[in-house]
């Protein structure tokens, strides 16, 4: 029997590392004032490995908080980054 390229490809795929297998609470509902590093590249829209060289290189658009040998990485900085704004907080308008 041959077998299809589709089944060799599902029976040798695997999951990304990269890819973070929980789900994340939108930007705006996250109530922590860091995040870990997966949850950054989530919603960074980066590979984590990304944000790891931001921090040894100190050359990204942010700087993580180092805790203990771990990366966090400041909330509020992701939400200026990306124009999000917090839970609760409403958007100024331009007109005012």
């Amino acid at each position: 029997m041959q077998e299809t390229a589709a089944a060799r490809n599902q029976a040798t795929s695997r999951k990304r590392p990269d890819v973070p297998s929980k789900q994340f609470v939108p930007l705006h509902a996250v109530d922590n004032p860091t995040v870990d590093t997966l949850a950054a590249a989530y919603y960074l829209n980066r590979k984590p490995q990304t944000l790891r060289d931001w921090s040894a290189r100190d050359d990204g658009p942010l700087r993580p908080i180092r805790v203990f040998g771990r990366l966090a990485w400041p909330v509020a900085e992701i939400r200026r980054l990306l124009g999000v704004p917090a839970y609760g907080k409403a958007t100024p308008s331009k007109g005012a």
